[in-house]
C-alpha cells in the first residue's frame, strides 16, 4: 500500500547538542531541582545522547538506552535502543508512545500528548534498525521481550517524570500498547490503543471477508474489483513494465520468491490497501472502467494503493521484523475474492513466512494473541480502543468484556486506519477525551462532573500533531 517509505536510517552520535535556544523557555528539570533536564536523562544508566534538537515550547531529545536482549536473562548480551523525549515539565503527565516499528527523530505530538499537553516518551520497536542486538537472534523478537523493553524505559525515566502516564500507539503500535499492559498492568495510568486488530485465531478470517463484502458503496466496490481483477487479466504486458521498473530500480525478488509472486502480492493488496489508506470520497480516483482503461492507468492505479516496490527484497527488508511477528505470533489475514476467478489466482494471499528470508527460523506459537485476548476481556482496565469504521483491519478487534473497568471500544463514522478520537461523534469524542483527562490525572473539577466539557489541553500545532494516518507499505498494520 502506497510506495515503499525509505526511512534510510543512520545515527551519527554527536558530541555536545544543537543549540536549544528557542526551547530553553520550556521546563528545565521541574520538580523542586535546578538540575538541567537533559543532565536528568543522561545520568540514568544506560541512557546516551544521540541529538537534541530544537522546538519552540519544548525540549526535544533523541537518545540510546541500553537494553537486554533477553528479560528473562539480561546476563545475556545487550543492545542499544532508540528512543525519544519531547520534554515539556516535568510536572506534567507523561503519554508513552510507540509505532511498533522505527522511530522517527523528528518532534511530532501524538493526539493524547495534545490532549493532556504533557511530555512524550517514544520508542523503537526491538529488531527494527538500528535497535537490532547483533548478532540477530530473532528468537528474542516477540511481544513479551517487547513489553520488557517498555517497562524498562518506564522504570528508568519514572523518577524523572513522576505524574501519570498514558500508553498509546497506532495500528501495530495499538497492539503493543495492549501488549505492554497485558504483561505489565501495574506500569500506566490508561492505554489509549488506536486502530489496534486482534487476529486471535489466525486461521478463521471470515469477518474480513464480510467487511469487504459491504464497505463502502456498490460503486465503489464495484470499481475496485474490477481493477485489481483487471490488473490479473492482463498479468502478461504488466509484469514485463514490472520486469522493466524492477531493472531501473534495482529491485530483486529472492525473498519472495520471483517478481510473478510479487506482482499478484501487489495486485491482491489493491482492494485492501484502498480501504486502509483512502476514504470512500477517494473512490473517483479510482478508473471507472477498468476493461477499457489502458494498461498505463490499471498499473498507476494498483501502484499509487499498493506500491510494486513492496514485495521486492528491499521494501520488505524494513519490515523483516514485522513480519516475523506476523508469522510467529501476531498473525494475518487471508481473504478470498469471489469478484475473480480462481485461474487468474496463481498464490493468493501469501503467508508471512514467504516474507522473511528463509535464514531466519520461525515457529507459529498459537497461543499468544489467546492470552492477550482474554486478558482484555477479563482484566482491562482503564483501556480506550478507537477504530475506523472503513478500516479493513478493524474487522476483528479488542472487545473488553463483563470483566473490565472503564474501558471503552470506540468507532470513527466512515474513517480509515488514520481513525481517532478527534474523529469520534461528539458525545463519544467528549467521553474519550474525558476519560484520558481523567488518567492523566489532569481532567479539571468540570470535567470531572461533566465529561461533555472535556476538551484538548493544548492548541492544535499542523506541525507537532500528526493526524494523518502512518502510512506503511503492503499489508501491514
Amino acid at each position: 500500500m502506497r510506495k515503499a517509505l525509505r526511512w534510510l536510517l543512520a545515527l551519527t552520535v554527536l558530541i555536545g547538542t544543537l543549540s536549544t535556544a528557542g526551547a530553553a523557555t520550556a521546563a528545565n528539570a521541574g520538580g523542586g531541582t535546578d538540575v538541567d533536564i537533559k543532565d536528568r536523562l543522561l545520568a540514568i544508566p544506560g541512557m546516551s545522547l544521540i541529538q537534541e534538537k530544537p522546538y519552540t515550547g519544548y525540549r526535544y531529545f533523541v537518545l540510546d538506552y541500553t537494553q537486554p536482549i533477553d528479560h528473562r536473562h539480561p546476563s545475556k548480551g545487550t543492545f542499544q535502543q532508540r528512543i525519544t523525549v519531547l520534554h515539556k515539565d516535568v510536572s506534567r503527565p507523561t503519554v508513552f508512545y510507540t509505532s511498533g516499528y522505527n522511530v522517527s527523530t523528528t518532534p511530532s505530538r501524538r493526539e493524547p500528548t495534545q490532549i493532556v499537553d504533557g511530555n512524550q516518551v517514544s520508542m523503537e520497536y526491538r529488531f527494527f534498525t538500528p535497535s537490532r542486538p547483533d548478532p540477530a537472534d530473532w528468537s528474542k523478537l516477540d511481544i513479551r521481550q517487547a513489553a520488557g523493553d517498555q517497562h524498562r524505559v518506564f522504570k528508568a525515566l519514572k523518577s524523572v517524570y513522576t505524574g501519570n502516564w498514558i500508553a498509546t500507539g497506532g495500528s501495530k503500535g495499538g497492539m503493543t500498547a495492549t501488549y505492554y499492559e497485558r504483561f505489565y498492568p501495574r506500569d500506566m495510568d490508561g492505554v489509549v490503543a488506536y486502530v489496534a486488530p486482534n487476529d486471535v485465531v489466525n486461521d478463521e478470517d471470515s469477518a474480513y471477508d464480510r467487511f469487504f463484502a459491504h464497505v463502502g458503496t456498490k460503486e465503489c466496490r464495484d470499481r475496485l474489483n474490477a481493477v485489481q481483477r483487471e490488473a490479473l487479466v492482463r498479468r502478461e504486458p504488466l509484469e514485463k513494465k514490472y520486469a522493466r521498473y524492477a531493472a531501473d530500480n534495482g529491485y530483486t525478488f529472492t525473498t519472495v520468491g520471483s517478481l510473478d509472486k510479487a506482482y499478484e502480492a501487489v495486485v491482491l493488496d489493491y482492494v485492501w490497501g484502498f480501504w486502509q489508506y483512502s476514504l470512500l470520497s477517494d473512490c473517483d480516483t479510482i478508473p471507472a472502467n477498468a476493461a477499457t482503461a489502458t494498461d498505463d492507468e490499471i498499473w498507476n492505479s494498483v501502484d499509487t494503493i499498493s506500491g510494486f516496490s513492496a514485495y521486492a527484497d528491499q521494501g520488505l527488508e524494513q519490515y523483516t521484523p514485522y513480519y516475523y511477528q506476523a508469522g510467529t505470533q501476531l498473525g494475518a489475514p487471508t481473504i478470498h475474492f469471489p469478484h475473480i476467478e480462481k485461474n487468474l489466482i496463481r498464490y493468493g494471499y501469501q503467508p508471512p513466512r514467504n516474507f522473511v528470508p528463509r535464514s531466519i527460523p520461525m515457529r507459529w506459537q498459537p497461543g499468544a494473541m489467546r492470552d492477550v485476548d482474554t486478558w482484555v476481556r477479563h482484566h482491562a482496565r482503564h483501556m480506550l480502543f478507537v477504530y475506523g469504521q472503513n478500516d479493513p483491519w478493524g474487522s476483528e478487534r479488542f472487545r473488553p468484556g463483563a470483566g473490565a473497568r472503564d474501558s471503552y471500544v470506540f468507532r470513527a463514522p466512515g474513517l480509515n486506519h488514520g481513525a481517532n478520537v478527534a474523529g469520534l461523534v461528539p458525545d463519544e469524542k467528549a467521553l474519550a477525551t474525558a476519560r484520558i483527562l481523567e488518567w492523566a490525572g489532569v481532567a479539571s473539577p468540570a470535567v470531572e462532573k461533566n465529561p461533555s466539557a472535556a476538551r484538548p489541553l493544548a492548541r492544535f500545532d499542523a506541525k507537532l500533531d500528526v493526524r494523518d494516518v502512518e502510512r506503511e507499505p503492503a499489508l501491514r498494520p
